[in-house]
């Protein structure tokens, strides 16, 4: 996810700003505020919907009258949104850039199932309904997606402001929830190969498709 986000979204909207928005200093302001802008959005979902992680306890306001599984379900929503806003913005890139964007999160996606189920399964909920709520991981982000494309066909100036939005909206998720969460339980420095590792992988597989 922090690879595509640098390499598939953030660096081709840098890419393309003189393009869309003229050779102007101030669209570098642009550039910082709608990256900004993307990480502001997921931090007040975070601050203003109840939501639970797994490893972190309730957030939010009344998080503690929600039945967890509604918790549960909001979680994966904050998670996965920007995620296949991404997809859908990178879209609108073509060839190797948008398969890249695709295939990291589609990656990503599996584990994050499985971790889902399996953990709603050893909280006691029935078998179906923690694979179901694992699937939802996946039907969640093609809503994301469309709301990213359907930017995008409003006008082609909008692609670049849109990458970055859904860069600093990714960025923000890896920052705030995936780091702190994988090094829980003392598993820090397993956590932190795997993430230099799936960097460098994302980071091939741009060159790659390129």
């Amino acid at each position: 996810m922090l690879s595509a986000a640098v390499f598939s979204l953030a660096a081709p909207a840098l890419e393309l700003r003189e393009e869309a928005w003229g050779p102007h200093a101030w669209t570098f302001g642009l550039v910082a505020l709608t990256f900004f802008a993307g990480a502001l959005m997921v931090d007040l979902i975070n601050r203003y919907v109840p939501h639970e992680h797994f490893l972190k306890g309730p957030e939010g306001s009344d998080a503690v009258h929600l039945r967890r599984m509604w918790l549960f379900v909001l979680a994966i929503t904050i998670h996965n949104f920007p995620e296949g806003m991404a997809v859908g913005v990178g879209s609108a890139l073509g060839g190797g850039q948008a398969n890249n964007v695709a295939i990291g999160i589609g990656l990503q996606n599996v584990p994050e199932g499985l971790v889902v189920a399996s953990a709603l399964w050893e909280r006691g909920y029935p078998r179906w309904t923690a694979v179901g709520v694992g699937v939802l991981s996946g039907l969640v982000e093609p809503l994301g997606a469309l709301l990213g494309v359907g930017v995008i066909a409003l006008s082609r100036v909008a692609l670049p402001g849109a990458l970055l939005f859904a860069s600093g909206a990714m960025i923000f998720v890896v920052a705030s929830e995936v780091f702190p969460e994988s090094h829980e339980g003392g598993h820090g420095r397993t956590a932190t190969w795997a993430a230099i590792f799936g960097f460098v992988l994302n980071m091939v597989l741009d060159v790659a498709l390129a």
